[in-house]
């Protein structure tokens, strides 16, 4: 069934909004994933607060000469049944959200990224994204680098005590 002129046109809208409010969007080659993976992967990439996005890849090149910081984007990469992941918050997680979900169903295969600043990314690039931990990941690396030196400080504080304490229950018991 053929799509109307205005549809086409707010499919277009749609996808420029979401390439512009986008820090991230990966695409992925899904032909051979069931309807219900699909679900399944939607479900998933929504706890992440990532968005996908199924459309023609004609519409999605259209789409990138709308934004600004898109519109110099090589697009030749973009052919076949592509699935385009986008998120407004944090870069890495389209690419862990698809990169997880390609573990388990080998049919889905990452083939590359644009980023907010029309920078295209390879297969290769995008593997290597979704290998870095989350920003909440690396939040609790900085806090635990910078409390350890303070809790080794506070360990050290109470040896001292524990150790005070130890020999006066130890002569208290020597006196009883």
């Amino acid at each position: 069934m053929a799509i109307s002129k205005d549809k086409k046109q707010e499919i277009v809208s749609d996808l420029s909004d979401l390439f512009s409010s986008s820090k991230m969007t990966v695409f992925a080659q899904y032909k051979g994933v069931s309807v219900k993976e699909l679900q399944e992967l939607r479900k998933s990439a929504k706890e992440g607060s990532t968005f996908l996005r199924v459309s023609k890849n004609r519409l999605v090149k259209l789409a990138l000469k709308d934004v600004d910081n898109l519109k110099d984007t090589e697009a030749d990469i973009l052919s076949g049944q592509l699935l385009y992941a986008f998120n407004a918050e944090d870069e890495v997680a389209p690419a862990q959200t698809l990169a997880q979900f390609a573990k388990n169903h080998p049919n889905l295969m990452l083939r590359g990224a644009i980023d907010s600043h029309g920078v295209v990314l390879d297969e290769q690039a995008v593997k290597q994204l979704a290998d870095l931990p989350t920003k909440d990941q690396l939040r609790a690396q900085v806090v635990g680098t910078i409390a350890a030196p303070l809790s080794s400080f506070v360990q050290v504080l109470s040896g001292n005590l524990r150790g005070f304490i130890t020999v006066l229950n130890a002569r208290a018991e020597k006196i009883q």
